[in-house]
Formats: structure tokens, C-alpha cells, sequence
């Protein structure tokens, strides 16, 4: 009997582990989702950075994945012609005070086997990005950017074409292992598969309710807010600049991305939303916010850095925060060349002692295999996520 197999979450990481299960196993795969088209949330909503690696601890599994996925997502664009473009990434010490942090990203970057990897002085770097301005940068060559919605449209159709089904406008409401198999009620139906695999981002927390396996972190929603640069300030940036990012978060700090539609974001920020799919400040949801703010973790995240979280609300209700922020890297920016550009959620996971969860996390269960944290660099290492859930699912 053909192994059925249920992915929960549409999203690029969901519809890849739907791919590489169907592909490999030869399953019936069947991808539930409770909206009503593909890369809704996190995938939908990120800027399109093809992250190179340099950033990750070295033997993480976000290192490792990182580095398989940028490979293997090079690969599927080319074969299926979607847009990839190696714009280079440059990330930059605005003082001398940062030159320590940038020299351990290089090294770092190379223990990672990030390829090209070039430390440059304050003149160099105006070679790579002739408006910028810094004290030194690493240069990222090969960074690129993509359109991950596209990317995740062809891995649903992947997918279809492998004999699987993508069931959308799908809400899980209820779910519960038996000796026979994972019993799932979506959409007002009942499916019932050999194993299930949750890629269910944002709703991770009620997703593992369902399954009776709270576990050890739970999701805290953060929004990330963006500006876009207009008219001829878009040709200030050629590729992405970024600050040196702060060592006690995962994460990057405002930084100006080049998109592959020629746009160029200023952002993101990073503010504790009110909902778990909290794209402004208008939408608060009280259950979700009851949640978010009696789990010990938030507590005590805000308790050790609520001065940072008060600047980081200052920045998304003051624009020229942003600016300022942008205008430490390209001075020529000024308040008439942004434009507010909306914005995505981050699905972090934090542990009940208030730390944030770093690397990748992916727990099994019996059938059930729930992948707990995947933020940033996810998108990127979509592919290589869903060849791990392979060998995972295989082991099992």
C-alpha cells in the first residue's frame, strides 16, 4: 500500500517537504492549509534574500542547511527558470568599535565555506557599493535574491504533478495519533495519513496543542516593518547592505535590500506583534495576545531587553528612525526617498527562560514530526530542510 503522507503549512518550507516525500518516497502527499493560496505568510511577506551563510555557527544545523539549500535552490531556479540573481551582500562596521564583530563574521563566513568571502577597507567597499559609507565591510559576492512566492508556486505544482494534492482553504482543527495512522479534521473533512509532518510556521503553537506535544519553547510573533526607497534613490544601492548584526539576536537590524523586482527595501525592524499573524499594529487578536503574554519566556525576553524593545517600537512609529538608521550606511538618503512598504511576521521560537531559540528545531513524535523553529535563513534552505525531514522521517 502507498505510504500516505500529510504536510500541514503551504508555505516554501511545507510544499518542499511535500516535494521531497513524494519525490523520494513515492507517497501520496496531501499539503493542508488554511488560506486560500500558497506562501501566505512568512514566505509571502520576506524580502528575497538567498542568504550565503555567513552568519550561522559553524556545525549549526543552520550553517549546514543553509549552505546545502543556497546550492540546491540555485539549482531548481535555473531548471525551472525562476529569477535568481547573485547581487552581493556587504555587510558593514559604521565604526571602529564594530571592526572585532566584522573580522569573527569573516571568519565565521569561512569556517562556513561561504564562497568569495573579502575583507575590505573604507575605500574598497565603495568599489562594491559606490554610495555606502563604513569604516570596513565583509563582501558576500554570491548572496543573491529570489522570488521565493514563485519558488513555492512550482514546488506546489511539483508536487500535483507527482500525484500528491495541495488542499487549501484547509484549517486544521483537530488532529490526534492512533495505532494506525495520524487522524486529521481540515477543512470540515477527515484525513487520515501513515505520517505528518508540521510546517505550520506561525501556527506551530496550536498545531502542537492539537497533537498533545506543547514541548520545551513556544512561537513569539515578531513583526518586521519596511520602508522602500522611490524615484532615483533606488540607484543609491546596487545589492544588499547590512549593518553588523547584534550578537544577542538573531536578528540582522535595518538593513536595504535590493529585491529582484527592482525594488529596495529599508528594514526590517522587529516588534513584538499583537497576533500571531500581526502584519500592523491595528490587528490584535485578545486570544493569541493572551498567549503570547502569559507564556514565562515572553515575560522574561521583555524583562531583559525592554529598553531595546521600546526603541524598536519608537522606529516603527517614527519614520525617521528608519532613516537614520539607512542613513548610517548611505548618507544620501533623505525623508523624501522613503515610502512605507508593509511588512512580514517572524515565527521565533523562545524558551521558557526567555532566550531566543538560534538554530533550526525539529522534534519527533511517533508519526508525528513537528519542526519547531524555522525563521530566517528557512526560505533558503527550503530544499535542504526537506532532504533533512527525509532522513528524519527514514529513521523514524
Amino acid at each position: 500500500m502507498t505510504e500516505r503522507i500529510g504536510v500541514i503549512g503551504a508555505g516554501i518550507v511545507g510544499l518542499a517537504v511535500a516535494r521531497e516525500l513524494a519525490r523520494t518516497r513515492g507517497a501520496t502527499v496531501t499539503v493542508l492549509d488554511k488560506e486560500d493560496h500558497v506562501a501566505a505568510h512568512q514566505t509571502g511577506h520576506n524580502s528575497g534574500v538567498v542568504h550565503a551563510g555567513i552568519y550561522y555557527a559553524p556545525g549549526s544545523l543552520k550553517a549546514a542547511l543553509c549552505r546545502e539549500g543556497v546550492a540546491m535552490l540555485r539549482a531548481y531556479c535555473a531548471e525551472h527558470k525562476l529569477p535568481y540573481e547573485e547581487v552581493g551582500k556587504l555587510v558593514i562596521a559604521a565604526t571602529a568599535a564594530e571592526r572585532p564583530a566584522l573580522r569573527g563574521i569573516a571568519e565565521r563566513a569561512r569556517g562556513n565555506g561561504v564562497p568569495g568571502i573579502a575583507e575590505l577597507d573604507a575605500l574598497a567597499l565603495r568599489d562594491v557599493e559606490p554610495h555606502a559609507v563604513g569604516v570596513a565591510a565583509v563582501h558576500s559576492p554570491h548572496t543573491a535574491i529570489a522570488d521565493f512566492p514563485a519558488v513555492a508556486r512550482r514546488l506546489a505544482a511539483d508536487v500535483e504533478e507527482l500525484g500528491g494534492g495541495i488542499r487549501l482553504s484547509h484549517p486544521v482543527t483537530a488532529l490526534r495519533e492512533t495505532a494506525a495512522g495520524v487522524e486529521v479534521l481540515a477543512g470540515g473533512r477527515r484525513f487520515v495519513f501513515d505520517r505528518l509532518i508540521a510546517c505550520a510556521g506561525l501556527g506551530t503553537d496550536a498545531v502542537a496543542r492539537m497533537a498533545g506535544r506543547d514541548g520545551e519553547v513556544r512561537i513569539v510573533p515578531f513583526r518586521g516593518e519596511y520602508l522602500s526607497l522611490v524615484g532615483g534613490a533606488k540607484d543609491l544601492v546596487r545589492g544588499l547592505i547590512y549593518p553588523v548584526p547584534d550578537p544577542r539576536y538573531p536578528f540582522l537590524g535595518v538593513h536595504l535590500t535590493r529585491r529582484i523586482d527592482g525594488e529596495v527595501l529599508v528594514g526590517p525592524n522587529a516588534v513584538m506583534a499583537l497576533a500571531f499573524e500581526g502584519y500592523s499594529w491595528g490587528r490584535v487578536k485578545p486570544g493569541d495576545l493572551r498567549r503570547i503574554l502569559t507564556y514565562p519566556g515572553t515575560l522574561r525576553l521583555a524583562a531583559r531587553h525592554w529598553r531595546t524593545g521600546l526603541r524598536e517600537v519608537y522606529g516603527s512609529l517614527v519614520k525617521r528612525s528608519f532613516l537614520a538608521a539607512a542613513r548610517r550606511y548611505v548618507p544620501e538618503l533623505s525623508a523624501a526617498d522613503l515610502a512605507r512598504a508593509g511588512g512580514g511576521v517572524r515565527a521565533q521560537a523562545v524558551r521558557r527562560d526567555g532566550t531566543l531559540l538560534d538554530d533550526f528545531a525539529i522534534d519527533t513524535h511517533g508519526r508525528i514530526v513537528l519542526v519547531r523553529n524555522a525563521p530566517s535563513p528557512a526560505a533558503t534552505s527550503s530544499l535542504a530542510i526537506a532532504r533533512h525531514i527525509g532522513r528524519v522521517v527514514s529513521r523514524a
